[in-house]
């Protein structure tokens, strides 16, 4: 009895050590880093694409159009380079997309701005899986390390991270604000100035990925350059973009996962233009922009606080669903644009409703996958930038084509149809996933 007694007692302090040399409490620096990084790149990135189509005119709508059907494609592979390369290493080497999709916007042709769109849809394909594999891998070994459930710290690493996300929104416009304050937003020399801005943060961005510390069992990977495993990942390659489709949990929130990329688009494509610019001009869409980031970052720190399971999700993307079904029915059936205060004030009411259902789904979405999709975790991260990318392409390409209206019913058919898929997703698999926890 004795003898038993001082084995567990040797197992537990085993694992006391394990956890000191695992630096448990690290895991938190690794989200503060991996946060920054993303906020550093994409302040620069989201508002050099805001100015696209104001700046370069076609060649910026047709350079995002391309760079969102090559994001579409890539993202079909991105969870095999993630797997091959590990997540640390593809989290770096996208950035390098992003880089260069600045740069090319420093001299724009079809030449410059071709390339860099198609190579940036590789790039964004394997920074968004792998951001998503980090993510969930720290946390869930934060949980484990610190007895936590885990499905709280996915909930409160992703609120943190989609919170530092969507302030890009907000500090990038201030940015473009101040350096293009003269209203010459087509000038040249502004234009270079704020692209070598922009180039210098995506620049301190890169640099702080390095920090981040490597999964737990990355390096045991195959290399890269190995021939059996760069074979065998080839041959597996169909399989590995199928199955994810055979599983009815995945059926299930497709729906869901396009939506989320038309929101965006919309917000990006429509709603600038034909909301804001007509009220507030060309100049408040900055500020429209910068109330909806930073709503947007507000409800992804605290939807991510609430989020404990799949019954705590579904309850959040509800209220985040309902909130921006309001906003386009008041677009559709009332809404009509007005002098004054309230002529201001309604499109920043309707900018600070979307940001927040934004931040609800982009918080809820990437934990829900988490949790449901434990075994494959690239795969569903790809399956999410697939479906997304695939919605944000067909709404650039259409948006010159199809009214505001006709543009607003699709929304609205979209967002009861991923409700009510996702619904009936939770439940029949909250048994299961009770057990599961």
């Amino acid at each position: 009895m004795d003898s038993r007694n001082d084995e567990e007692a040797l197992l537990v302090s085993a694992s006391g050590e394990d956890r000191k040399l695992r630096g448990g409490k690290s895991y938190t620096r690794d989200v503060h880093i991996l946060s920054i990084s993303f906020l550093l790149i994409f302040l620069a990135y989201g508002a050099a694409q805001n100015l696209e189509t104001t700046v370069n005119k076609d060649l910026g709508t047709i350079s995002l159009g391309i760079l969102y059907v090559s994001f579409m494609f890539c993202s079909m592979v991105a969870s095999l380079v993630v797997r091959l390369m590990g997540s640390k290493n593809a989290l770096v080497l996208g950035t390098t997309g992003y880089w260069l999709f600045v740069a090319a916007n420093l001299k724009p042709s079809w030449f410059t701005m071709v390339p860099a769109s198609l190579y940036l849809g590789f790039a964004a394909s394997i920074i968004w899986v792998g951001q998503g594999t980090y993510l969930t891998s720290i946390a869930r070994s934060h949980a484990k390390d610190h007895g936590l459930h885990e499905g709280s710290v996915i909930g409160v690493f992703n609120g943190e991270f989609w919170a530092m996300f969507a302030c890009h929104q907000l500090f990038g416009n201030l940015i473009t604000l101040a350096l293009l304050k003269d209203g010459k937003e087509g000038s040249t020399s502004g234009t270079t100035l704020l692209m070598l801005v922009f180039l210098f943060s995506m620049t301190l961005g890169t640099i702080l990925m390095f920090f981040i510390r490597k999964i737990d069992g990355e390096d045991g990977k195959e290399p890269v350059g190995s021939p059996v495993g760069l074979v065998d990942s080839l041959i597996s390659l169909p399989r590995m973009i199928i199955t994810p489709l055979l599983d009815i949990r995945m059926l299930l929130i497709v729906p869901l996962l396009a939506y989320s990329g038309l929101q965006q688009a919309f917000v990006w494509a429509e709603f600038t233009k034909e909301i804001v610019t007509p009220a507030i001009g060309v100049s408040g869409v900055g500020g429209a922009m910068a109330v909806y980031g930073a709503l947007d970052a507000v409800c992804s720190m605290t939807a991510g606080r609430f989020t404990s399971g799949l019954s705590s999700i579904t309850f959040i993307v509800s209220g985040g669903a309902v909130a921006q079904a309001s906003v386009f029915l008041w677009l559709l059936l009332g809404y009509r644009q007005t002098s004054g205060v309230l002529g201001t004030a309604y499109p920043l009411i309707m900018a600070a409703i979307l940001g927040i259902g934004d931040g609800i789904l982009n918080t809820q979405i990437s934990a829900l996958l988490a949790l449901l999709f434990k075994h494959d975790t690239e795969g569903a991260f790809a399956q999410l930038k697939v479906w997304q990318s695939a919605a944000i392409a067909i709404v650039f390409f259409l948006s010159p084509y199809i009214s505001l209206q006709a543009m607003l019913i699709v929304m609205l058919v979209m967002i009861c149809v991923s409700l009510l898929s996702f619904l009936f997703l939770a439940l029949k698999v909250e048994n299961v996933f009770t057990h599961d926890e």
